[in-house]
């Protein structure tokens, strides 16, 4: 060989094998933060490497906004065995009618349990699988006693907090043996109403979503007159309370699938999630508001990051185009590949810029009757214009098929009881 051709190869050998010595396996524990992104990106945890499972988006957060990873090794998500036996016993069921996007026969568990990559449907349906998600990962019935909105000012801290409740029934989907409750029309009903400050106590939402994509149904308690009153189907993309969250942003996506005209499926890949959250979020009692909120980095600008444990979670990468008289032009989500929940997203607004971003985080919880679900311990809504935030805090109290509570306990009436101060959660 030349001489010179030599010296050129062996160079190339060296730096080579001088990058690959210079990567390291970094141990659990290891804080991935703006000081060391650039340190760290080659090094791998569980052989994938930092870069590799950084969204260009999340990449972002850590340089610009201070977002901070604490790794820990990943562990499986326990699945509730009623609703694998679903999957096998009903998605042999399932109809997928390519020119409406639309699915029928559908009754419980996993509706699509094999997608296959070069579908042309492949976003749709994994779409379709997120969105039946009565019996696990949410449960059959979700009841949110108390829950706390966080305003973030970027600049200066919390401005306010605020106590809601959620119940959301699932009348299909369900995994209690009865997967279809009604007459096979409606998905869920679910009521949304404030505690706490005095002045928005009693506000509040009911909702019934349909199965067949038609408007939600959604009255809102007014307090000045003591009654309900019937809200446009179209206020399934308003914010939530003067929040910064939307009304089809809970837990990333809670629109019906096909109000949204298209999707593309941009890939599978690994990324860090939160998927084992640290409990409780909320720390009732406490005056200090670090100590109320640990998970929450509140010792700096721009006081909206999540301080809890990243693991590597394989997802699908999936974009979505949004209806004219929505906010956002296309939101990119990242849905987990084996519980069905979503970690991340990213929002555009009608120019294509970077608007906002949504991070969940996500813990395993065992359900009042003795099965799984998974609950979302914070949702943080990060308005990067706006340089501002809402950040969504589970209470304690929060749980999964509560027994003695259905149907009956999520309706007008309840909302209603709820606006006069006469609801008292059980």
């Amino acid at each position: 060989m030349n001489p010179k051709l030599f010296r050129s190869f062996a160079a190339v050998v060296l730096a080579a094998f001088g990058a690959v010595a210079a990567a390291a396996e970094l141990a659990p524990g290891t804080v991935v933060d703006k000081g060391n992104l650039d340190k760290v990106k080659s090094d791998t945890f569980e052989g994938k490497t930092i870069a590799s499972m950084l969204p260009e988006k999340m990449e972002i957060l850590i340089r610009n906004y201070g977002l901070k990873m604490t790794l820990r090794h990943s562990e499986p998500v326990p699945k509730d065995p009623r609703w694998i036996e679903a999957t096998k016993k009903y998605a042999g069921e399932v109809k997928f009618d390519p020119k409406t996007r639309r699915i029928s026969g559908y009754k419980a568990g996993l509706a699509f349990p094999n997608v296959d990559m070069n579908d042309p449907n492949a976003a749709v349906k994994l779409m379709w699988n997120a969105d039946r998600a009565g019996g696990y990962p949410r449960g059959d019935l979700q009841d949110y006693p108390q829950f706390a909105f966080l305003f973030i000012d970027g600049d200066k801290g919390i401005e306010r907090v605020q106590h809601w409740a959620l119940i959301r029934n699932f009348m299909t989907g369900r995994i209690d043996g009865q997967p279809v409750l009604g007459d096979g029309s409606v998905q869920y009903t679910q009521l949304l109403f404030a505690h706490y400050p005095y002045d928005i106590r009693g506000l509040g939402t009911f909702t019934v979503r349909y199965n067949d994509g038609r408007p939600d149904e959604i009255s809102a308690y007014i307090k000045s007159v003591r009654r309900t009153r019937r809200l446009s189907g179209g206020a399934w993309a308003d914010p939530i309370g003067g929040t910064d969250q939307l009304a089809d942003e809970i837990e990333v996506m809670s629109a019906y699938p096909l109000w949204y005209p298209q999707y593309k499926l941009l890939g599978k890949r690994w990324m860090l999630a939160v998927a084992h959250s640290k409990a409780p979020p909320w720390n009732e009692n406490e005056k200090d508001q670090q100590k109320a909120f640990p998970d929450v980095d509140l010792s700096g600008p721009p006081y909206w990051n999540p301080k809890d444990e990243w693991e590597p979670r394989e997802v699908y990468v999936i974009e979505a185009t949004m209806p004219q008289e929505h906010p956002y032009s296309r939101k990119v989500m990242y849905l987990d590949a084996d519980t069905w929940v979503f970690y991340f997203a990213e929002a555009y607004d009608k120019k294509g810029d970077f608007w906002k971003a949504l991070i969940f985080n996500m813990r395993p919880l065992k359900t009042q009757d003795g099965g799984w679900s998974i609950i979302s311990n914070q949702g943080h809504t990060i308005d990067l214009k706006r340089r501002h935030a809402t950040i969504f805090v589970q209470g304690k109290l929060s749980r999964f098929n509560t027994p003695g509570v259905g149907a009956k306990d999520v309706s007008l009436g309840v909302l209603e009881a709820a606006g006069q101060g006469t609801f008292v959660a059980k």
